[in-house]
């Protein structure tokens, strides 16, 4: 069973009209299904409950320049897919988000993101570690690397990096779940090393393509990470 057409050409515009993580969109997808939200967000139907005329028109502005199968296709031209609940690939874990699941995750890269879930450790910490810091995350996604485990982070600088460049020099697999759209490099000191894992791994994230990182897009991504993939969090926090 997939999703449908309709539904994942909705969810994709809901990526683009709405932040991440926020639980009172959930609430009304579960309420007015995904395509009625669409219509209501953007004043071509009813207005969900409660969205205060400020949320209106700010959706109402992005709705001028959504274009969904736009997006869906600049993702199937990086090679990539737009993964929606429903979907076989769909990683059943982030049912456990309940509102704040995502609306459907981009994706880039070869590998089935159901699959990896199920044998994953999401490796995270400072940006700012000292170089023994960095030595040992860097070990840590190399050991659990050659053990089979699918290496998860954030692509950040400090400890994500290392992790991710671990699993790689160990000739294992990595996945990085961007704050971000899936085709744009951040941090741009990372560039390589995200075309590194789109080629052996995967690189995932809520933002649609060109979707530009804030801090609190940061702070949301982070709840993906290990409710997706890495059920086994280390958290790596002394420098």
């Amino acid at each position: 069973m997939t999703a449908s057409a309709e539904d994942r050409l909705a969810r994709a515009a809901l990526t683009r009209l709405t932040e991440p993580g926020d639980e009172r969109v959930g609430r009304w997808v579960r309420e007015m299904g995904t395509v009625g939200l669409v219509r209501g967000l953007t004043g071509t139907g009813p207005a969900p409950k409660g969205a205060g005329r400020e949320r209106l028109a700010g959706c109402r502005q992005r709705a001028a320049a959504l274009d969904p199968q736009g997006d869906l296709d600049a993702v199937a031209r990086l090679g990539g897919r737009f993964v929606c609940p429903g979907d076989p690939e769909w990683p059943g874990q982030l049912d456990d988000l309940g509102d704040a699941r995502p609306l459907g995750l981009w994706v880039r890269g070869g590998a089935d993101l159901r699959l990896w879930a199920l044998r994953s450790v999401a490796v995270v910490g400072a940006r700012a570690c000292t170089d023994y810091g960095s030595h040992v995350a860097s070990l840590l996604g190399a050991g659990l690397a050659r053990r089979g485990w699918v290496v998860v982070s954030g692509a950040a600088y400090g400890v994500d990096g290392a992790a991710h460049r671990g699993a790689l020099a160990a000739g294992g697999v990595t996945v990085a779940v961007l704050a971000c759209g899936v085709d744009v490099p951040y941090p741009r000191g990372h560039a390589d090393l995200l075309d590194r894992i789109v080629e052996r791994g995967l690189v995932l994230a809520e933002l649609p393509p060109g979707g530009h990182p804030t801090r609190s897009r940061f702070v949301l991504r982070n709840r993906v990470i290990p409710a997706s993939l890495g059920l086994r969090p280390v958290a790596l926090t002394a420098s």
